[in-house]
């Protein structure tokens, strides 16, 4: 039966200019180079029920704060609930920075403007709008994923900068990788995809969804979109897609995963962005195998459930406090060195810092059922075990999108916290209990099983 359903794409330059601020590291770094441009896309999905946005944006991070605001001007000027727009972060490192991490401020003049450019996006879809179908797929890409947690062996002992002691496990141990033992985790290698296209059977968008921390095979000081961005570019030219088409590359629950070979077994073409040309070629390859045989939907039912959820926070205690505090008056952060001493001042500096926050962090999770699939939004890094713990009890259809709506930081599974590596480590980018991921993923679960129309 037809329910007038319609779709629109849109892509909007979100590109900011040289020198701005980048986030993605440690320390700041500025805008020397565009190697190519970043974007906002937006995806309207619309039938005579409700209308669903899906915003992904070519960054590293966007809080809540940038996101709740961003929203409010789209419900106020096109009439669409806060709660039926998702909007993401593909994560890319080298993009303009609008939130602070570790010792790289937010940009001002940036943060101010990407708000107008993401509404923008979403008006430039609502004028595209036009009768379509859409369906869900898969295709298996175990290639470009792997965990970059590593137990070690005995000779090597891994620091922890928080508490000054030894780290279970090493996050990325570039320079000791004689001391490797192996992998901890198992990666997530589906790649899921949205497709949409008009009942000319012209093509409007496709929305992939892969759990791929990024690339990064850019110097410092570049700004790019990372394979995200090689991928859509992938996509338009494989289809023989018209100008209107609209590729996008969003995060799953990569949080523990990259693809950094520390074994040395694999091999990829190098200069600047080929690792990311050639992975993103190769899913773009994936998707058009996956588009065979999938059932298009031409009135797909849409929904959206969202729930609040507040999570509380590992605090620094009084004794921290004061180690930090006697740290940080050494001084040395204005020429701050990736030592062992220089963990130790960043961390310290991050103690006090967090110390300012409150004892929760208020975020949400995010549902959207289109169709026979449905899609999960989290507002965080997250790991690969979440994701598929996810896939596991949902029977239809279905991706994460990661870095969605807020960012809390990372959300380990309880049992990787008391491990330690980098993504454990306390600051202002991880901070939640070990039983955030648990309220998180079974919240999300419990919107999913509830739409009365599963």
């Amino acid at each position: 039966m037809s329910n007038n359903f319609q779709a629109g794409a849109a892509s909007v330059d979100t590109t900011p200019p040289l020198g701005t601020i980048i986030n993605g590291d440690f320390v700041t770094h500025y805008a020397q180079k565009i190697h190519d441009p970043l974007h906002a896309k937006a995806l309207v999905l619309k039938n005579d029920t409700r209308t669903l946005v899906l915003v992904v944006v070519d960054i590293c991070i966007l809080g809540k704060e940038l996101l709740d605001g961003t929203k409010a001007i789209i419900e106020k000027q096109f009439g669409i609930p806060s709660e039926q727009v998702l909007i993401s972060a593909t994560h890319t490192h080298a993009s303009g920075a609008v939130e602070d991490v570790h010792m790289v401020p937010a940009d001002l003049a940036y943060r101010k403007r990407l708000p107008g450019l993401i509404v923008e996006a979403v008006g430039k879809a609502i004028d595209k709008l036009r009768p379509a179908q859409l369906a869900f797929g898969t295709a298996d890409a175990p290639e470009y994923v792997m965990c970059r947690r590593y137990w070690m062996k005995d000779s090597y002992t891994p620091l922890n900068p928080v508490t000054g002691k030894a780290d279970t496990i090493k996050t990325n141990p570039f320079g000791v990788e004689e001391e490797i033992i192996k992998p901890l985790n198992t990666p997530d290698p589906e790649l899921g995809f949205l497709a949409v296209k008009g009942l000319d059977d012209k093509w409007i968008a496709i929305l992939g969804n892969y759990s791929l921390h990024y690339v990064g095979d850019w110097e410092n000081g570049t700004i790019s979109a990372d394979y995200f961005g090689r991928f859509a570019a992938a996509l338009k030219e494989k289809l023989d897609a018209g100008p209107d088409f609209v590729g996008i590359m969003s995060n799953g629950t990569s949080g523990d995963i990259n693809i950094w070979d520390f074994s040395g077994q694999k091999e990829f073409p190098k200069g600047e962005l080929a690792k990311s040309t050639k992975i993103a070629n190769d899913l773009a390859d994936k998707v058009l195998e996956g588009l065979e045989g999938v059932q298009w939907d031409q009135a797909p039912y849409l929904h959206s459930s969202f729930a609040n959820i507040k999570a509380g926070r590992r605090m620094p205690d009084k004794d921290e406090l004061e180690t930090a505090r006697g740290i940080l008056a050494i001084g040395g952060l204005e020429d701050l060195k990736p030592d062992t001493q220089g963990w130790r001042k960043l961390y310290a500096r991050e103690q006090m810092l967090l110390n300012e926050f409150a004892d929760a962090a208020e975020s949400a999770v995010q549902v959207l059922h289109i169709g026979e699939g449905k899609i999960g939004a989290l507002p965080g890094e997250f790991f690969a075990e979440t994701g598929l713990k996810l896939k596991a009890e949902v029977k239809c259809p279905y991706f994460t999108i990661s870095l969605a709506n807020d960012n809390v930081g990372y959300v380990p599974p309880a049992h990787e916290i008391e491990k330690g590596g980098y993504e454990t480590w306390r600051c202002r980018i991880s901070n939640l209990l070990p039983d955030a991921e648990d309220l998180f993923r079974k919240k999300l679960l419990e919107l999913i099983h509830d739409d009365k129309n599963s």
